[in-house]
């Protein structure tokens, strides 16, 4: 085994994968946590098995981290390996060069919908689970999902369907689909684009879909090389995509914007004169750079290469220089007149940035990101931000927003954050009042738990 200090920054310090499942029960906690919490809080992320670099962090074979929460005590926590098809040793690419949508880490996210829980991975088919991380094996909807799904589905909070889009290296690079609130995929629609491209996160609003065609593009020659096929690509061009929601549509009205990259939406939704605001995370081309070739994949012709200070694989949320690499950004897109204004929403560092999820496409005034601080509280009608900081080298991961349940504010309710150190310490799970993100509880875990990606609260209660 290498010296830690060999290693890439994806497999050392609070990003080293575990080399083993472990589960545990009556975990201590510090504080009080709240009897509304009454459900499961799992998270993904890559975890190559032990002695493996797959070239990239965002590669590693899916592992899921759970903790059961119930009347104010936090009663296990388990981690799974995701027994996908590529953990059994299956290729994505077959000998005759077609795909296995089955093939792949399933190691981005982990949503339930109409009872179903399932961990994602954009480029195949996503992971059916058990609520106690157990698999059961790649879900396709009965068959009717033939593109891979996206790792960021968008599920309406009034119509209870879910909004999602799958990607191809081939035509058609990009397919629209629709499920039922109880589960059945019953619209998919080819959706014109002009190549393969990194396409990770998209909007809905409440009559809209908000496409992000963005110039990270899927490269063949790097294809094979281990990693990440993709590259900036600034000939591509980057533009904003508005599709109608309506049953069938597949026209697109796109808006030119300056180039930039998104891996993550905030929130979308329609103002008072029609206009589409989106709130998302932006780099622009110096700060995807650092980024991805922090966490292993190569940079664009004119990259800036890995600067000195950053390469913290989390999206690079290390400043470069005075500069952050991504910011909290806002485009407002007018469907009358075809213009399109943005502008930063806040200067400091960000990524994942999460909202009330009871307010998706729709108005909303808080945001919730993180970086190498800790989690902030963006406060979108007040143009200010707060933030809490994580003590020592201890990095908060995505602050999942789970409401209170007789909250009437939308900022009522608690923030989940999974909890990784430097020094390869025992991993904490976070619950921070969202109000006014003061610490509410803390509950210490056995293991450490690596840095990730995306999570979600499964409440006990809940479809």
């Amino acid at each position: 085994m290498p010296e830690e200090t060999t290693l890439p920054a994806y497999l050392r310090g609070r990003f080293a994968p575990v080399p083993e499942e472990h589960s545990a029960t009556a975990l201590t906690v510090r504080g009080s946590l709240p009897q509304d919490l009454d459900g499961r809080y799992l998270r993904n992320g890559p975890n190559p098995l032990p002695g493996q670099d797959k070239g990239h962090w965002f590669t590693g074979p899916g592992m899921l981290h759970g903790i059961r929460l119930r009347g104010g005590r936090a009663e296990w926590y388990r981690n799974r390996w995701i027994r996908t098809r590529e953990l059994d040793g299956h290729p994505f690419v077959r000998a005759n060069g077609s795909v296995d949508l089955a093939a792949t880490p399933a190691n981005t996210h982990v949503v339930r919908h109409a009872g179903i829980v399932l961990a994602l991975c954009e480029v195949g088919l996503p992971y059916w689970v058990t609520p106690s991380l157990e698999t059961v094996g790649p879900y396709d909807f009965n068959g009717q999902l033939t593109t891979a799904m996206t790792a960021h589905p968008k599920q309406d909070p009034a119509t209870g369907e879910l909004h999602l889009f799958g990607v191809g290296f081939a035509p058609p690079y990009l397919t629209y689909h629709r499920v039922t609130a109880d589960g059945r995929l019953l619209d998919s629609r080819p959706i014109e684009v002009p190549g393969p491209t990194m396409m990770h996160d998209f909007a809905v609003t409440e009559h809209h879909v908000v496409w992000m065609d963005l110039p990270v593009v899927f490269d063949p020659v790097l294809a094979g090389r281990g990693g990440m096929p993709y590259r900036w690509d600034e000939r591509y061009g980057a533009r904003l995509g508005i599709m109608s929601r309506a049953p069938g549509s597949t026209g697109v009205r796109w808006f030119d914007v300056d180039p930039c990259y998104v891996f993550h939406v905030g929130n979308a939704y329609e103002d008072a004169r029609g206009r589409v605001v989106l709130d998302a995370v932006r780099y622009d081309h110096d700060g995807f750079d650092a980024a991805w070739t922090g966490i292993g994949g190569p940079a664009g012709p004119g990259g800036t290469g890995m600067p000195a200070g950053a390469g913290d694989p989390a999206g690079a949320l290390e400043s470069s220089g005075s500069r952050a690499p991504s910011v909290l950004h806002r485009w407002t897109l007018d469907p009358a007149t075809g213009a399109v204004t943005e502008s930063p929403l806040d200067d400091r560092a960000a990524e994942f940035p999460t909202h009330n999820e009871t307010l998706t496409g729709r108005p909303n005034r808080y945001l919730y990101t993180v970086s190498g601080d800790g989690i902030t509280k963006h406060d979108l009608a007040g143009a200010t931000s707060h933030v809490y900081e994580t003590p020592g080298g201890r990095h908060a991961g995505e602050a999942v927003f789970v409401p209170a349940a007789d909250g009437a504010a939308e900022d009522e309710g608690w923030l989940l954050s999974l909890v990784a150190d430097d020094d390869g310490a025992a991993g904490e799970l976070l619950v921070l009042d969202a109000t006014e993100l003061s610490v509410q509880a803390v509950v210490e875990l056995p293991r450490p738990v690596p840095a990730g990606f995306h999570g979600s609260w499964l409440p006990e209660n809940g479809h």
